[in-house]
Protein backbone atom coordinates (compact mmCIF):
# COMPACT_ATOMS: atom_id res chain seq x y z
CA UNK A 1 0.00 0.00 0.00
CA UNK A 2 1.29 3.35 -1.39
CA UNK A 3 1.70 6.16 1.26
CA UNK A 4 -0.89 9.48 1.71
CA UNK A 5 0.79 12.56 1.33
CA UNK A 6 0.17 16.11 2.40
CA UNK A 7 1.53 19.09 0.94
CA UNK A 8 0.74 22.75 3.04
CA UNK A 9 3.00 25.57 1.77
CA UNK A 10 1.35 29.13 0.48
CA UNK A 11 2.93 29.31 -2.66
CA UNK A 12 0.72 27.88 -5.29
CA UNK A 13 3.67 27.27 -7.50
CA UNK A 14 5.53 25.18 -4.93
CA UNK A 15 2.82 22.95 -4.61
CA UNK A 16 2.79 22.27 -8.03
CA UNK A 17 6.42 21.56 -8.22
CA UNK A 18 6.09 19.45 -5.46
CA UNK A 19 2.78 17.04 -6.64
CA UNK A 20 4.82 16.70 -9.77
CA UNK A 21 7.80 15.40 -8.50
CA UNK A 22 6.40 13.11 -6.14
CA UNK A 23 3.92 11.52 -8.85
CA UNK A 24 6.75 11.43 -10.76
CA UNK A 25 8.25 9.22 -8.25
CA UNK A 26 5.57 6.97 -8.09
CA UNK A 27 3.78 8.54 -5.59
CA UNK A 28 0.23 9.09 -6.75
CA UNK A 29 -1.87 9.76 -3.49
CA UNK A 30 -0.69 13.58 -3.27
CA UNK A 31 -2.79 16.05 -1.43
CA UNK A 32 -1.92 19.59 -1.52
CA UNK A 33 -3.12 22.23 0.07
CA UNK A 34 -2.36 26.64 -0.26
CA UNK A 35 -4.43 27.67 2.83
CA UNK A 36 -3.10 25.88 6.26
CA UNK A 37 -6.67 26.65 7.82
CA UNK A 38 -8.02 24.53 5.93
CA UNK A 39 -6.39 21.83 7.07
CA UNK A 40 -8.05 20.68 10.13
CA UNK A 41 -11.28 19.84 8.25
CA UNK A 42 -9.02 17.96 5.77
CA UNK A 43 -7.70 16.26 8.73
CA UNK A 44 -11.64 15.12 9.84
CA UNK A 45 -12.14 13.56 6.68
CA UNK A 46 -8.79 11.23 6.38
CA UNK A 47 -5.00 10.51 7.43
CA UNK A 48 -1.96 11.12 6.05
CA UNK A 49 1.72 8.91 6.18
CA UNK A 50 3.58 11.75 5.54
CA UNK A 51 3.30 15.67 5.47
CA UNK A 52 5.15 18.57 4.20
CA UNK A 53 4.79 21.66 6.15
CA UNK A 54 5.88 25.23 4.86
CA UNK A 55 7.50 26.77 8.36
CA UNK A 56 6.30 30.50 7.37
CA UNK A 57 2.63 30.65 6.07
CA UNK A 58 0.04 33.24 6.30
CA UNK A 59 -3.04 32.42 8.56
CA UNK A 60 -1.52 29.62 11.05
CA UNK A 61 1.97 29.33 11.28
CA UNK A 62 4.31 25.80 10.10
CA UNK A 63 5.06 25.25 13.91
CA UNK A 64 1.37 25.86 15.17
CA UNK A 65 -0.20 23.71 12.01
CA UNK A 66 2.29 20.77 13.59
CA UNK A 67 0.93 21.05 16.93
CA UNK A 68 -2.29 20.76 15.49
CA UNK A 69 -1.76 18.10 13.04
CA UNK A 70 0.17 15.77 15.65
CA UNK A 71 -2.53 16.13 18.28
CA UNK A 72 -5.13 14.79 15.49
CA UNK A 73 -2.79 12.36 14.16
CA UNK A 74 0.43 11.76 15.76
CA UNK A 75 1.59 8.72 13.61
CA UNK A 76 1.67 11.10 10.51
CA UNK A 77 5.29 11.76 10.44
CA UNK A 78 6.37 15.23 9.58
CA UNK A 79 9.00 16.74 7.19
CA UNK A 80 9.17 21.11 7.93
CA UNK A 81 10.19 23.21 4.57
CA UNK A 82 11.76 26.30 5.01
CA UNK A 83 13.18 29.27 2.57
CA UNK A 84 15.66 30.21 5.77
CA UNK A 85 17.14 27.65 7.15
CA UNK A 86 16.96 28.67 10.74
CA UNK A 87 18.63 26.42 13.85
CA UNK A 88 16.07 27.40 16.67
CA UNK A 89 13.12 27.11 14.40
CA UNK A 90 14.23 23.56 13.11
CA UNK A 91 15.18 22.65 17.19
CA UNK A 92 11.14 24.14 18.08
CA UNK A 93 9.70 21.99 15.17
CA UNK A 94 11.73 18.93 16.16
CA UNK A 95 10.45 19.53 19.84
CA UNK A 96 6.96 19.44 18.60
CA UNK A 97 6.74 16.09 17.04
CA UNK A 98 8.89 17.06 13.11
CA UNK A 99 11.17 14.40 12.02
CA UNK A 100 13.24 16.46 9.47
CA UNK A 101 13.34 19.60 7.59
CA UNK A 102 13.89 20.76 4.11
CA UNK A 103 15.54 23.94 2.91
CA UNK A 104 14.12 25.68 0.06
CA UNK A 105 15.26 25.05 -3.12
CA UNK A 106 14.77 21.58 -2.71
CA UNK A 107 16.59 19.21 -5.07
CA UNK A 108 14.94 16.12 -5.99
CA UNK A 109 17.36 13.72 -4.46
CA UNK A 110 16.99 15.78 -1.01
CA UNK A 111 13.38 15.53 -1.30
CA UNK A 112 13.31 11.36 -1.96
CA UNK A 113 16.22 10.78 0.80
CA UNK A 114 14.42 13.13 3.14
CA UNK A 115 10.75 11.27 2.48
CA UNK A 116 12.07 7.64 2.79
CA UNK A 117 13.72 8.27 6.02
CA UNK A 118 10.53 9.78 7.54
CA UNK A 119 8.92 6.52 6.10
CA UNK A 120 10.92 3.88 7.17
CA UNK A 121 11.15 5.84 10.80
CA UNK A 122 6.91 5.50 10.90
CA UNK A 123 7.70 1.59 9.62
CA UNK A 124 10.19 1.32 12.97
CA UNK A 125 7.54 3.23 15.02
CA UNK A 126 4.99 0.59 14.06
CA UNK A 127 7.17 -2.20 14.66
CA UNK A 128 8.03 -1.28 18.22
CA UNK A 129 4.25 -0.37 18.85
CA UNK A 130 3.16 -3.76 17.20
CA UNK A 131 5.15 -5.74 20.13
CA UNK A 132 2.55 -4.87 22.73
CA UNK A 133 -0.64 -6.32 20.30
CA UNK A 134 -1.88 -9.07 21.06
CA UNK A 135 -3.08 -9.72 17.45
CA UNK A 136 0.49 -8.81 16.30
CA UNK A 137 2.20 -10.54 12.99
CA UNK A 138 4.39 -13.46 13.87
CA UNK A 139 6.83 -12.61 12.53
CA UNK A 140 6.86 -9.35 14.06
CA UNK A 141 6.49 -10.69 17.20
CA UNK A 142 8.83 -10.38 20.58
CA UNK A 143 8.72 -12.32 23.31
CA UNK A 144 7.44 -10.29 26.44
CA UNK A 145 10.84 -10.91 28.20
CA UNK A 146 13.21 -10.05 25.36
CA UNK A 147 11.56 -6.02 24.86
CA UNK A 148 14.37 -4.75 26.29
CA UNK A 149 16.42 -5.62 23.29
CA UNK A 150 15.49 -3.24 20.64
CA UNK A 151 15.01 -4.88 17.19
CA UNK A 152 13.06 -4.78 14.45
CA UNK A 153 14.85 -7.31 12.27
CA UNK A 154 13.40 -10.28 11.60
CA UNK A 155 16.46 -12.67 11.60
CA UNK A 156 16.60 -11.65 15.05
CA UNK A 157 13.17 -11.67 16.42
CA UNK A 158 13.46 -15.69 15.41
CA UNK A 159 16.43 -15.56 17.45
CA UNK A 160 14.48 -13.76 20.36
CA UNK A 161 12.00 -16.64 19.82
CA UNK A 162 14.43 -19.48 19.73
CA UNK A 163 15.92 -17.84 23.10
CA UNK A 164 12.20 -18.04 24.83
CA UNK A 165 12.09 -21.82 23.70
CA UNK A 166 15.51 -22.41 25.05
CA UNK A 167 14.75 -20.33 28.49
CA UNK A 168 11.94 -22.49 29.33
CA UNK A 169 14.00 -25.36 29.73
CA UNK A 170 17.33 -25.68 32.38
CA UNK A 171 19.59 -26.54 29.35
CA UNK A 172 23.16 -24.70 29.36
CA UNK A 173 23.17 -22.13 26.63
CA UNK A 174 26.11 -20.57 24.53
CA UNK A 175 25.44 -17.54 24.20
CA UNK A 176 27.71 -15.95 21.26
CA UNK A 177 28.96 -12.89 19.29
CA UNK A 178 30.91 -10.24 18.81
CA UNK A 179 32.27 -7.80 21.37
CA UNK A 180 29.64 -5.02 22.30
CA UNK A 181 26.51 -6.86 20.53
CA UNK A 182 24.19 -7.29 23.85
CA UNK A 183 25.66 -10.85 24.98
CA UNK A 184 24.64 -10.21 28.62
CA UNK A 185 21.54 -8.06 27.84
CA UNK A 186 20.08 -11.22 26.18
CA UNK A 187 21.68 -13.38 28.83
CA UNK A 188 19.44 -11.26 31.49
CA UNK A 189 16.27 -11.49 29.23
CA UNK A 190 16.96 -15.69 29.04
CA UNK A 191 16.86 -15.43 32.74
CA UNK A 192 13.68 -13.21 33.23
CA UNK A 193 11.96 -15.62 30.86
CA UNK A 194 12.90 -18.88 32.62
CA UNK A 195 11.49 -20.63 35.68
CA UNK A 196 14.07 -18.81 37.65
CA UNK A 197 13.21 -15.63 37.17
CA UNK A 198 12.76 -15.08 40.63
CA UNK A 199 16.09 -15.95 41.76
CA UNK A 200 19.56 -14.21 40.94
CA UNK A 201 21.27 -13.37 38.57
CA UNK A 202 24.74 -14.03 38.97
CA UNK A 203 27.20 -12.55 35.96
CA UNK A 204 31.02 -13.76 36.40
CA UNK A 205 33.66 -12.14 34.00
CA UNK A 206 36.03 -15.35 33.41
CA UNK A 207 38.67 -12.64 32.79
CA UNK A 208 38.77 -11.54 36.38
CA UNK A 209 39.23 -14.85 37.94
CA UNK A 210 42.95 -15.58 38.69
CA UNK A 211 43.99 -19.21 38.54
CA UNK A 212 44.91 -19.05 42.38
CA UNK A 213 41.49 -17.85 43.41
CA UNK A 214 39.35 -19.78 41.01
CA UNK A 215 37.93 -22.19 43.06
CA UNK A 216 37.54 -19.85 46.35
CA UNK A 217 35.65 -17.34 43.90
CA UNK A 218 33.44 -20.28 42.11
CA UNK A 219 32.88 -21.96 44.81
CA UNK A 220 33.12 -20.38 47.85
CA UNK A 221 35.41 -21.05 51.03
CA UNK A 222 34.85 -21.83 54.56
CA UNK A 223 36.22 -19.73 57.25
CA UNK A 224 39.96 -20.28 58.01
CA UNK A 225 40.54 -22.29 54.96
CA UNK A 226 43.42 -20.83 53.65
CA UNK A 227 45.48 -17.61 55.06
CA UNK A 228 42.86 -14.69 55.35
CA UNK A 229 39.83 -16.50 54.86
CA UNK A 230 38.34 -14.90 58.42
CA UNK A 231 34.97 -15.65 57.16
CA UNK A 232 32.94 -18.22 54.87
CA UNK A 233 31.76 -17.12 51.67
CA UNK A 234 29.20 -19.08 49.26
CA UNK A 235 30.66 -17.85 46.26
CA UNK A 236 29.08 -17.17 43.03
CA UNK A 237 27.66 -20.67 42.70
CA UNK A 238 26.53 -20.27 45.95
CA UNK A 239 25.37 -16.61 45.26
CA UNK A 240 23.30 -17.91 42.25
CA UNK A 241 21.32 -20.92 43.81
CA UNK A 242 17.91 -21.15 42.58
CA UNK A 243 19.01 -18.37 39.56
CA UNK A 244 21.07 -18.18 36.75
CA UNK A 245 24.51 -18.24 36.51
CA UNK A 246 26.37 -16.35 33.48
CA UNK A 247 29.88 -17.29 32.34
CA UNK A 248 31.17 -14.12 30.43
CA UNK A 249 34.16 -14.21 28.40
CA UNK A 250 34.23 -18.36 28.77
CA UNK A 251 36.54 -18.46 25.54
CA UNK A 252 39.33 -16.65 28.15
CA UNK A 253 38.95 -19.45 31.02
CA UNK A 254 42.53 -21.06 31.27
CA UNK A 255 42.59 -24.85 29.98
CA UNK A 256 43.63 -25.75 33.82
CA UNK A 257 41.08 -24.22 35.21
CA UNK A 258 38.07 -25.59 32.65
CA UNK A 259 37.93 -29.30 33.56
CA UNK A 260 36.72 -27.91 37.52
CA UNK A 261 34.00 -26.02 35.90
CA UNK A 262 33.33 -28.90 33.33
CA UNK A 263 32.76 -31.62 36.64
CA UNK A 264 29.99 -28.61 37.91
CA UNK A 265 28.21 -29.20 34.82
CA UNK A 266 28.65 -32.47 34.83
CA UNK A 267 27.72 -33.69 38.26
CA UNK A 268 25.71 -30.51 39.43
CA UNK A 269 27.74 -30.78 42.61
CA UNK A 270 30.90 -28.53 43.90
CA UNK A 271 32.90 -28.47 47.53
CA UNK A 272 33.36 -25.26 48.62
CA UNK A 273 36.89 -24.67 49.78
CA UNK A 274 37.85 -26.38 53.29
CA UNK A 275 34.31 -27.91 53.06
CA UNK A 276 34.42 -31.57 52.74
CA UNK A 277 30.66 -32.38 51.74
CA UNK A 278 29.76 -31.40 48.05
CA UNK A 279 26.72 -29.00 47.65
CA UNK A 280 24.51 -29.06 44.89
CA UNK A 281 24.61 -26.51 41.98
CA UNK A 282 21.25 -25.73 41.48
CA UNK A 283 22.06 -22.90 38.75
CA UNK A 284 21.33 -22.79 35.52
CA UNK A 285 24.23 -21.93 33.22
CA UNK A 286 24.29 -19.29 30.57
CA UNK A 287 27.88 -18.61 28.87
CA UNK A 288 28.79 -16.25 26.69
CA UNK A 289 32.31 -15.52 24.34
CA UNK A 290 33.23 -13.18 20.93
CA UNK A 291 35.21 -16.15 20.71
CA UNK A 292 35.48 -18.93 18.16
CA UNK A 293 35.27 -21.71 20.52
CA UNK A 294 35.39 -24.79 17.93
CA UNK A 295 38.73 -22.99 16.41
CA UNK A 296 40.02 -22.87 20.21
CA UNK A 297 39.17 -26.56 20.57
CA UNK A 298 41.37 -27.26 17.20
CA UNK A 299 43.80 -25.07 18.47
CA UNK A 300 43.58 -27.26 21.66
CA UNK A 301 43.00 -24.07 24.33
CA UNK A 302 39.43 -25.02 24.85
CA UNK A 303 38.03 -28.34 26.36
CA UNK A 304 35.73 -30.04 23.18
CA UNK A 305 33.74 -32.20 25.95
CA UNK A 306 33.18 -28.10 27.83
CA UNK A 307 32.61 -26.49 24.70
CA UNK A 308 29.74 -29.45 23.97
CA UNK A 309 28.59 -29.31 27.39
CA UNK A 310 28.19 -25.96 27.67
CA UNK A 311 26.44 -25.12 24.15
CA UNK A 312 23.42 -27.73 24.17
CA UNK A 313 21.79 -24.38 23.17
CA UNK A 314 23.50 -21.98 20.70
CA UNK A 315 22.21 -18.26 20.07
CA UNK A 316 24.46 -16.16 18.05
CA UNK A 317 24.05 -12.32 18.32
CA UNK A 318 24.19 -11.08 14.80
CA UNK A 319 26.42 -8.01 14.29
CA UNK A 320 25.13 -4.67 14.06
CA UNK A 321 26.29 -4.52 10.87
CA UNK A 322 24.11 -7.01 9.24
CA UNK A 323 21.10 -5.22 11.26
CA UNK A 324 21.11 -2.41 9.55
CA UNK A 325 17.72 -1.19 9.87
CA UNK A 326 17.90 -1.85 13.59
CA UNK A 327 20.89 0.98 13.50
CA UNK A 328 18.20 3.97 12.90
CA UNK A 329 15.33 2.18 15.80
CA UNK A 330 18.74 2.33 18.23
CA UNK A 331 20.05 5.60 17.72
CA UNK A 332 16.74 7.50 17.93
CA UNK A 333 15.47 5.21 21.01
CA UNK A 334 19.01 5.57 22.71
CA UNK A 335 18.32 9.26 22.30
CA UNK A 336 15.32 9.76 23.56
CA UNK A 337 15.11 7.43 26.45
CA UNK A 338 18.92 7.38 27.44
CA UNK A 339 20.84 10.37 26.25
CA UNK A 340 19.28 13.89 25.14
CA UNK A 341 15.41 13.19 24.13
CA UNK A 342 14.91 16.76 22.57
CA UNK A 343 18.31 16.10 19.98
CA UNK A 344 17.10 16.20 16.17
CA UNK A 345 18.67 13.24 14.61
CA UNK A 346 18.32 14.39 10.64
CA UNK A 347 18.32 12.18 7.84
CA UNK A 348 21.46 13.00 6.60
CA UNK A 349 22.76 12.20 9.72
CA UNK A 350 20.93 8.84 9.95
CA UNK A 351 22.72 8.15 6.11
CA UNK A 352 26.14 8.35 7.54
CA UNK A 353 24.93 6.18 10.91
CA UNK A 354 23.71 3.35 7.81
CA UNK A 355 26.92 3.71 6.40
CA UNK A 356 29.33 2.77 9.06
CA UNK A 357 29.61 -0.77 9.96
CA UNK A 358 30.23 -0.81 13.89
CA UNK A 359 32.67 -2.94 14.91
CA UNK A 360 32.24 -2.24 18.29
CA UNK A 361 28.38 -2.79 17.53
CA UNK A 362 25.67 -1.37 20.13
CA UNK A 363 28.00 -0.29 22.32
CA UNK A 364 30.07 1.68 19.81
CA UNK A 365 26.60 3.38 18.86
CA UNK A 366 25.95 4.48 22.49
CA UNK A 367 28.95 5.70 22.80
CA UNK A 368 29.80 7.54 19.41
CA UNK A 369 25.60 9.11 20.34
CA UNK A 370 26.59 10.38 24.00
CA UNK A 371 29.72 12.38 22.45
CA UNK A 372 28.16 13.38 19.87
CA UNK A 373 25.25 15.22 21.68
CA UNK A 374 27.57 16.99 23.64
CA UNK A 375 28.89 18.75 20.18
CA UNK A 376 25.29 19.52 19.46
CA UNK A 377 24.74 22.63 20.80
CA UNK A 378 21.34 24.07 19.75
CA UNK A 379 20.46 19.94 19.86
CA UNK A 380 20.88 19.36 16.33
CA UNK A 381 22.67 16.34 15.92
CA UNK A 382 24.89 16.85 12.23
CA UNK A 383 27.35 14.64 10.76
CA UNK A 384 30.38 16.13 11.42
CA UNK A 385 29.47 16.03 14.74
CA UNK A 386 29.79 11.90 14.97
CA UNK A 387 33.70 11.85 13.49
CA UNK A 388 32.59 9.30 11.07
CA UNK A 389 33.94 8.92 7.63
CA UNK A 390 31.00 9.98 5.06
CA UNK A 391 31.60 7.07 3.68
CA UNK A 392 33.43 3.66 4.04
CA UNK A 393 33.40 2.46 0.80
CA UNK A 394 36.88 3.48 -1.02
CA UNK A 395 36.69 5.71 -3.16
CA UNK A 396 38.39 5.20 -6.58
CA UNK A 397 38.80 6.45 -10.06
CA UNK A 398 37.35 4.23 -13.05
CA UNK A 399 38.73 5.95 -15.61
CA UNK A 400 41.78 4.84 -15.08
CA UNK A 401 41.31 1.14 -16.20
CA UNK A 402 38.28 2.55 -18.71
CA UNK A 403 37.51 3.98 -21.34
CA UNK A 404 35.27 6.37 -22.01
CA UNK A 405 33.32 4.38 -24.22
CA UNK A 406 33.35 1.04 -22.05
CA UNK A 407 31.62 2.90 -19.05
CA UNK A 408 28.13 1.72 -18.66
CA UNK A 409 26.00 4.41 -17.15
CA UNK A 410 25.07 4.61 -13.61
CA UNK A 411 21.39 4.57 -13.76
CA UNK A 412 21.33 1.41 -16.07
CA UNK A 413 23.79 -0.15 -13.76
CA UNK A 414 21.57 0.28 -10.62
CA UNK A 415 18.37 -0.78 -12.94
CA UNK A 416 20.35 -4.10 -14.05
CA UNK A 417 21.48 -4.32 -10.42
CA UNK A 418 17.82 -4.13 -8.85
CA UNK A 419 16.22 -6.42 -11.15
CA UNK A 420 18.19 -8.94 -10.68
CA UNK A 421 17.75 -9.05 -7.03
CA UNK A 422 14.01 -8.72 -7.43
CA UNK A 423 14.59 -11.98 -9.79
CA UNK A 424 16.64 -13.76 -7.10
CA UNK A 425 14.01 -13.35 -4.35
CA UNK A 426 11.08 -14.81 -6.35
CA UNK A 427 9.60 -11.06 -7.04
CA UNK A 428 9.02 -10.66 -3.08
CA UNK A 429 9.81 -6.97 -2.40
CA UNK A 430 10.24 -7.48 1.11
CA UNK A 431 12.86 -9.49 0.41
CA UNK A 432 14.49 -7.54 -1.86
CA UNK A 433 14.01 -4.19 -0.79
CA UNK A 434 15.66 -5.86 2.63
CA UNK A 435 18.83 -7.48 0.31
CA UNK A 436 19.58 -4.06 -1.61
CA UNK A 437 19.32 -2.53 1.93
CA UNK A 438 16.83 0.26 0.97
CA UNK A 439 13.22 0.91 1.61
CA UNK A 440 10.05 -0.21 0.35
CA UNK A 441 8.54 2.38 -0.74
CA UNK A 442 12.04 3.34 -2.56
CA UNK A 443 12.11 -0.57 -4.30
CA UNK A 444 8.26 0.45 -5.58
CA UNK A 445 9.33 3.67 -6.94
CA UNK A 446 12.19 2.23 -8.68
CA UNK A 447 10.05 -0.60 -9.99
CA UNK A 448 7.69 1.19 -11.45
CA UNK A 449 10.02 3.51 -13.38
CA UNK A 450 11.26 0.09 -15.03
CA UNK A 451 7.43 -0.52 -15.90
CA UNK A 452 7.82 -3.76 -13.57
CA UNK A 453 5.45 -4.54 -11.71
Amino acid sequence: MKPSLLVVDDEVAFLESMAYSLKVQGYDDVTTQSDPTKVPILLEQRQFDLAFLDINMPGMDGLELLGLLKEKSPTTECIMITANESVPLVVRAIKLGAYDYLVKPIEPDQLHHAMDRALEHKQLLEVVASRQSTDMNELLEQPEAFQHILTCDPAMLQLLREAELHARSDIPILVTGETGVGKELMARAIHNASSRADGPFVAVNMLALSQGLFESALFGHAKGAFTGATESQPGYLGQAQGGTLFLDEIGDLPMELQGKLLRVLQEREYTPVGRTRPRQADVRFVAATHQDLPRLVEQGTFRNDLYYRLRFAQLRIPPLRHRKDDIHLLARTLLQQSIRPDTMLPSETVSVLMRHDWPGNVRELQGLLEAAVNLAGEGVLLPQHLHLPVSDAPVSSASTVLSLDAVEPLAEVERKHILAAYEAMDNNKTHTAKALGISLPTLHRKLKAYQVK
